[in-house]
This record gives C-alpha cells, sequence and structure tokens, in this order.
C-alpha cells in the first residue's frame, strides 16, 4: 500500500506530514486538549500512571500525539483503551519474548519448541535476495504481531484523524535525508512500529523510498505536532532522570544510551515552553530496557507520583479549558483487551507471493475452508506457520474490512467482515542456528545448526546439525512436511563418543568409539505437546580404544552393526522447557533391537560368535508432574527406569546413570541424584525422584531433589539388591543463553559427593 507523502516546510525542521486531512473544525463550549508523550524506551510506562490521574482529575482529552514508546501508549489510548486496561495490558504481556524474534512455539510441534530451547542465536538468510526486515539485532516480528493483535479493528488504512476516537499522531525519523515524518494517516500499527525503531537495535521500517526509524532523533517530545492539530491546551509527559556525568558513562549500552539522549534534544526546549503543563517522570533506577514485572510497576507508580504532586495544577487547568471543576469526560469501556480474543466474520482469503502449494498447505492445516470467524489468536498462529512450515522470512496477516453480497437464510443480503490477506515475504534460503555451553564434565561444546528448505511442491526440510566438543557429533535429517503434523524423516548421524566411565563413584575406564546412525520414521506425528515416532534404525559400533583398569579390559568389544524397530512417544505439557511450574512431561519408548532383523549374535569373551538369540526388548519410560504450591514454590514428582529382556544385552546399549539429563553423554543414559558420571547399573532399573523448585525473583531457582532406585540382573530379583538413595542441590539462573548454575549431590551408590556447574542449555 503506497501512503502519500505531503511536504510541509516549518521554520526548525523539514516536515513529511503523511496523509494530513483538515479536520473540520466543530462547534465547542471548551478549548481542545491535547496530551503529549515523549519517548523513552521501558520508561514509557509512566506514561500510564499520568493518564490514570488525568482520568481521575477529570482531564478531557482530545488529541494525543507521541514518539517511541510514547506513541505506542498514545495510540491505544487514543482507539479506547483507558488508563487501567493500558495497566493491565502491559502486565500481561511477556516482554522479553516480545522485544525478541523468537517465534511463538506454544502452537507449533514440540521439535521445533525442544529446538527453541537448545539454540541461543537464531537467524533466517535469504541469498540472492535483499531483506527488507533487516537492518537491526531485532527485526521486530513479534512487536509487530503484537501491535496487530492489540490494534485489532484499526489495521487498515486510516485517518488517524478521524477514524480513531481520539485524533492520534506519531514522529518518526526519514534517515535518507534526515527529515521529520508525522503521521497522521496508514496503517496504525506500522505509523507505530516506524516510531518506535532505535537505531541499530530494531530493523527500520520502509516504506516507499523513506528508511524510517525512532522519531525521537528528530522530536522526541511532539507537542508542536499537537498544537498543529488545533490542541489549544496541552499537557506534556517526559521522561528524563538526573543528568549523567562522565564517570557514569561506562559499558557500551550507557554509552550507545547516552548518545541517543543527547540526539533526542531536538526541539526539546522549544516544545517544553510550548506546553501548558509539563510534568517529568524520573524514572531512576531503571533504564529503556526494564521490561520486567517489577519495573514496569516501579515506573506506572512513579508516572501515578509524579503526576499526584501537579494534582492542583491538573485541577487548576480545568478553569483554563473552560470546564467545571466536578466536569468529568466520558471515559471509553474498557473492552479493548477483549479485542483479542474478539472475532471477526471472514468474508475471503487472499495469499499474496505465496505459492499454490504454500497456500494449499494452510488451507489444509487450519481448515480455512470451513472456517467464517477470526481473532488475533489465529492470525498469529497463521504468520508462525508461515514462518516454520513454509519457511518464509517474513509473514504478516492483514484483515481488511469488506462488504460482500452474501445468501442469507434464502435471500441476498451485504454482509460486512474482513477480508483477511496472508502477505509472505522471500523464502530464506537456510535458517542458521548456533549456542555453546560449558560445564565442568565435558568442558566446552558449540552446536551449530543449518535448516535449508528446498524447493518442492510438499514442504521439504534439511537439518544439518553440527557438535564441537569432547563428543564430536554431525547430523543430517530431511523432513517432509506433507500436512499439518505428520512429518515423514530420514536421517544420518554420526557420533565421535569420548566417555568416561565410573563405578561407585571412581573413574573405571575411557571407552572411545564412533557410532553411525541411520533412521527412517514413516510415521512421525508431531503435534503441539504429542509426538509419536515408529520407524527402522541402524546402528554401526566402531570402539577406537579403551583405556582402564585390568577389569574393564576383560570385556571386549568388537565392531558391530544393529538394526531395530523402534515406537517412541513424548506427550509434553509443561508451561516451561528448564523449569517448569504446571504441566507434565511423558517419555516411553520400546525397541527391538538385533543384527539381522530378527535375531543377536552370541559373542564369547574373546569375541568369537557363538550362535544368535533372539533379540533385545528395550523398554524405557519417564513421568514427570508439576503441582505449584503458591506462586513461587513448585513440588515435581517422577518416576522412571529402563527394562532389558534378553539373554544376551550388547554393552554398548546397557543401562547407565548418573548426571542431570535423560541421554546427554549417551542415549539410554538415565539422571540420578546424587550421582555426578557415568555408572552402568544392571539390567532392570527402576527409579523415582522428588524436586522442590523455588523461583526468587523472576530468574533465580532454587532446587532440591531427592532419588530412590533399584537395580536387579533379573526383574524378579528386583527388590532384592540394596536401595540406591540420592540427594542433590542446586542453584540455577535463566538466562538468555540457557541456565546458569551449580550443583552439588551425595549418593549411597557412589559415597561421594560431587560438584558440577553448567553453563548454557543441555545439548
Amino acid at each position: 500500500m503506497i501512503i502519500a507523502v505531503l511536504m510541509v516546510s516549518t521554520a526548525n525542521s523539514q516536515t513529511d506530514s503523511i496523509g494530513l486531512s483538515s479536520q473540520e473544525t466543530r462547534p465547542h463550549t471548551r478549548k481542545k486538549v491535547g496530551v503529549v508523550l515523549s519517548g523513552g524506551g521501558a520508561k514509557g510506562m509512566a506514561h500510564i500512571g499520568v493518564l490514570k490521574v488525568l482520568e481521575k482529575a477529570g482531564i478531557p482529552v482530545d488529541i494525543v500525539t507521541g514518539t517511541s514508546i510514547g506513541s505506542i501508549v498514545g495510540g491505544l489510548y487514543a482507539i479506547g483503551y483507558n488508563a487501567h486496561s493500558l495497566d493491565s495490558m502491559v502486565r500481561t504481556q511477556d516482554w522479553t519474548y516480545v522485544i525478541t524474534d523468537k517465534e511463538d512455539l506454544r502452537k507449533q510441534s514440540l521439535l521445533d519448541r525442544k529446538k527453541q530451547n537448545t539454540y541461543v542465536f537464531n537467524t533466517g538468510l535469504t541469498i540472492g535476495k535483499r531483506d527488507r526486515s533487516a537492518g537491526g539485532l531485532i527485526k521486530g516480528k513479534n512487536l509487530a504481531e503484537l501491535f496487530q493483535k492489540l490494534f485489532v479493528g484499526y489495521t487498515d488504512s486510516l485517518d488517524f484523524n478521524k477514524d480513531l476516537k481520539i485524533p492520534f499522531a506519531c514522529v518518526a525519523t526519514n534517515i535518507m535525508d534526515n527529515s521529520e515524518v508525522v503521521f497522521h494517516s496508514g496503517r496504525l500499527p506500522q505509523a507505530i512500529r516506524a516510531s518506535m525503531s532505535i537505531p541499530a537495535a530494531f530493523s527500520p521500517v520502509r516504506m516507499g523510498d523513506m528508511v524510517l526509524v525512532d522519531g525521537g532523533l528528530k522530536n522526541n517530545f511532539p507537542v508542536d505536532v499537537a498544537r498543529e492539530m488545533g490542541a489549544e491546551v496541552v499537557i506534556g509527559v517526559t521522561l528524563n532522570g538526573k543528568p549523567k556525568t562522565a564517570e557514569d558513562i561506562t559499558g557500551t549500552m550507557k554509552i550507545v544510551g547516552q548518545i541517543i539522549d543527547v540526539n533526542c534534544v531536538n526541539k526539546y526546549a522549544e516544545n517544553k515552553a510550548l506546553s501548558d503543563l509539563w510534568m517529568n517522570v524520573d524514572p531512576h533506577g531503571y533504564s529503556t530496557a526494564s521490561f520486567t514485572s517489577e519495573a514496569i510497576d516501579s515506573l506506572v507508580r512513579y508516572g501515578e507520583e509524579e503526576a499526584m504532586r501537579h494534582w492542583d495544577e491538573i485541577i487548576a487547568l480545568k478553569k483554563l479549558i473552560g470546564i467545571d471543576e466536578s466536569f468529568r469526560p466520558t471515559i471509553y469501556n474498557p473492552l479493548r483487551p477483549d479485542a483479542m480474543t474478539e472475532r471477526q466474520h471472514i468474508t475471503g482469503f487472499s495469499f499474496e507471493n505465496m505459492t499454490p502449494q504454500a497456500e494449499r498447505f494452510l488451507r489444509n492445516k487450519f481448515h480455512l475452508n470451513k472456517i467464517d470467524s477470526i481473532d488475533a489468536k489465529l492470525e498469529q498462529e497463521l504468520t508462525t506457520s508461515m514462518r516454520m512450515d513454509l519457511f518464509y522470512q517474513t509473514a504478516e496477516c492483514q484483515l481488511v474490512p469488506e462488504k460482500k453480497w452474501s445468501m442469507v437464510n434464502g435471500q441476498w443480503s451485504m454482509v460486512e467482515g474482513v477480508r483477511v490477506v496472508l502477505l509472505a515475504g522471500n523464502r530464506k534460503s537456510m535458517q542458521l542456528h548456533a549456542s555453546a555451553r560449558y560445564d565442568t564434565e565435558e568442558n566446552a561444546a558449540i552446536l551449530l545448526g543449518l535448516d535449508i528448505p528446498l524447493k518442492t511442491a510438499i514442504p521439504v526440510e534439511t537439518d544439518i546439525t553440527l557438535r564441537l566438543g569432547k563428543r564430536l557429533m554431525a547430523r543430517g535429517e530431511i523432513t517432509i512436511h506433507p500436512r499439518s503434523f505428520t512429518r515423514p524423516s530420514f536421517s544420518y548421524t554420526f557420533h565421535r563418543n569420548d566417555v568416561d566411565v565410573y563405578t561407585y563413584g571412581d573413574l573405571d575406564y575411557n571407552i572411545r568409539y564412533n557410532q553411525l546412525q541411520a533412521e527412517f520414521l514413516p510415521i512421525n506425528f508431531d503435534l503441539r505437546h504429542f509426538n509419536l515416532q515408529m520407524g527402522l534404525r541402524w546402528d554401526f559400533m566402531h570402539y577406537r580404544n579403551k583405556l582402564g583398569s585390568e577389569k574393564a579390559k576383560q570385556v571386549t568389544l568388537e565392531n558391530q552393526h544393529f538394526f531395530s524397530y523402534r515406537a517412541r512417544l513424548t506427550l509434553n505439557t509443561e508451561d516451561n522447557w528448564n523449569f517448569p511450574t504446571r504441566g507434565s512431561r511423558f517419555n516411553a519408548e520400546y525397541a527391538y533391537l538385533t543384527n539381522n532383523f530378527a535375531q543377536l549374535d552370541v559373542v564369547d569373551a574373546d569375541g568369537n560368535k557363538q550362535g544368535k538369540t533372539a533379540g533385545m526388548s528395550d523398554v524405557n519410560a519417564n513421568w514427570r508432574m508439576s503441582f505449584t504450591i503458591g506462586s513461587r514454590f513448585t513440588i515435581q514428582p517422577m518416576i522412571y527406569g529402563r527394562l532389558l529382556f534378553s539373554s544376551v544385552v550388547p554393552a554398548v546399549f546397557g543401562n547407565t546413570i548418573g548426571g542431570e539429563w535423560f541421554g546427554h553423554y549417551i542415549e539410554q543414559q538415565m539422571p540420578f541424584a546424587g550421582v555426578g558420571n557415568l555408572e552402568y547399573v544392571h539390567q532392570q532399573f527402576v527409579a523415582a525422584q522428588l524436586q522442590a523448585q523455588q523461583r526468587m525473583g523472576k530468574n533465580n531457582f532454587l532446587l532440591l531433589r531427592v532419588a530412590g532406585g533399584q537395580h536387579a540382573a533379573k526383574l524378579e530379583k528386583l527388590l532384592d539388591y540394596r536401595t540406591m538413595i540420592g540427594v542433590q542441590g542446586a542453584y540455577y539462573y535463566n538466562t538468555i543463553f540457557g541456565p546458569v548454575g551449580a550443583t552439588l549431590g551425595y549418593s549411597n551408590h557412589t559415597k561421594k559427593t560431587y560438584f558440577f556447574i553448567n553453563l548454557g542449555y543441555e545439548f
């Protein structure tokens, strides 16, 4: 959509006024009141506190202008959110997600959710085509989608002076000629997104020949814009802290913040002088990036406190406005938050820049031919699927008002609704992933991933993964996306393992071997909480060397290949991947292991084959549930185990316990509290664990884990052995790079304490 740009010269600067329309002068007995909200990042939450007091005082608002965060708060106020509904809305948002480009995988598959909780860095690349969404660390995908939800009903091209409940304007900066751009019309979410595009942090918004960034660079406090719109009385709010000294400017972020601050003083003095009432909220202790719940609560309170200090001036302002002190304006009902679940009638669908195959995929996945209404939740699911399933770099869902003749009760009538326009950007040539971790067992490790979509009629994705560290892994996988959840796949993996094996807490031996693995999964149902896989796997074990005790050297390991039939079931309803507070996680697998698709070789101590026997049955499962007591304390009981049934159990597939996670060093590994390193146990192993999780603040966690287990060579003798008992305590801090913390544990199996440090996501 092309927006007309009118060039308007002013005495101080060149201003582009987008779609400015002359509003008819309406008869009124009082002066028009304009509220002007400055930029300031997260500090702008204080604007909500000021608006609360203005409403309490009964000040009418006829015009709203803003820049950056001021444009967000002001735009929402202009379409009908009152101050209290704004307060509720900002507190319910996950701002740590909103200000990133992470995908919302709550409606996506388990495998996609796991990938997001493994990699720290994710970015899409489009080779051979210019990426117009680039230009900043954050493309603003989640911000754009949030604006689409919050401004539902106001996302089409509008005249901000006529079509909003309160006339509104916001300011951006065109870096092509360093001019000020004032939005009076257009697509409201896009205008606000442009106004808050902090250079380098957020990608700019491109409109025609303009490249738009944060309006604070030209006019961070647009009182003059409100005056031009007809405001006769102006209430202005700024967010300036105490002036910084040279000693305060330390560190990269503070230097960048200071550069932004000194470049946002354009017109500040002039606009302050144009205000009839000026209030400045000192956001002491908080910065432009303070989006935590505690910060939001404090900043809103700071705004209220600053406005209350001006209470007498606010009440006196009523006389200037021309209203009685008892006057109370009509406050719009706080119904706007409900608009996020409001459904609008669909008159039709349009697909732009998408292949017929992609259109057919979306119609099948979401049953678009059968639905007749849409809400903000479905909008987000559609755009997420376009990026995740169809590999588009950007995706947008626009709701365009439309009237259409339709047959209703046997008669033709005009039906009003919206046309759903699904607009795709360039297809990704590839998606890059990267992550790093450190622990005291294996030291540093790096994980690299590369997803490459193939240009086929049915979506097909290739996934290449490389792990660098003590254990080397390279994996290639091809996955077909024929429908919404069926994903047949074929994978080939190379493991170069270097594993230390302990006995009762003491290092016994080290084994180094290569494992080649190919797996075909014709059945791969991958849903939001559920994943079922069934298929065939081939493994080849090539043993390089083994160093350790004389007892260990007596175990002969011969190069061998295996064929196994496998069925895996995963169910995960937990609300958090690493520190859940509710939901459950269940994993179960059955495998039948053979050498020739039917039987296993019997090998003596010298490595000679002595015949064949039935294959080995491998049954393993784990089930964890989370129960929260209060708001911060969670109890997590878990039962788990692995049972092996065969007269021959290849050593490489024997039961092992130790460490923090399932399958960390080798796939059959099971954690056990108090056991820090890998230890072999008998063929039959079952255990129960109880974990207490205490959250402190927002991201600090204390964990206490107690476990008990039984193991035996035969199932009927499971209770004949001494019960294994282990305890451990841990502290973790949940960062954007993954959990960071330390564990201290003890068990009666090892009779030793162990200490473990982990930095980053597990892989």
